[in-house]
């Protein structure tokens, strides 16, 4: 229902809140915000789904040295977030471009995790090849 109001209002997506006022995610992938450096995720106690997407870009992340959080976030945080991003098995990770009238801007560490999990899921990594699972 929400994706259906919020697609109705001219928008592509919902960003889902828990009971608690806490943002928990969109209606079919999970949300990652950049603020100050940091990669901010949701928990899991706040409600996301525990998505493979979302466990593949939290490992990219720490790969890469990136400082991860999972942290309880607001509407706030949003707005006052300098990147940010949604993922999922369908639509790999894709930047947000706007929310609530507060635009955004694909970032580095947008940049760099999108083309990262590009390549990964590509088989253009190595190390990541046992995440990925062949036809015989």
């Amino acid at each position: 229902m929400a994706k259906l109001e919020a697609t109705q209002a001219g928008f592509d997506e919902a960003l889902m809140l828990n009971p608690h006022g806490r943002v928990a995610e969109a209606t079919g992938q999970n949300l990652f915000l950049v603020r100050d450096g940091e990669l901010l995720t949701p928990p899991l106690v706040d409600g996301p789904l525990p998505g493979i997407t979302r466990a593949s870009v939290m490992q990219i992340a720490r790969d890469q040295e990136m400082p991860l959080y999972e942290r309880s976030l607001t509407r706030s945080d949003v707005y006052t977030a300098e990147e940010a991003f949604l993922c999922g098995s369908a639509t790999e990770i894709i930047p947000i471009r706007e929310v609530d009238g507060r635009r955004f801007e694909p970032g580095p560490i947008t940049q760099t995790l999108q083309a990262r999990y590009a390549e990964i899921c590509r088989g253009r990594d190595e190390k990541y090849l046992d995440w990925l699972d062949f036809p015989h």
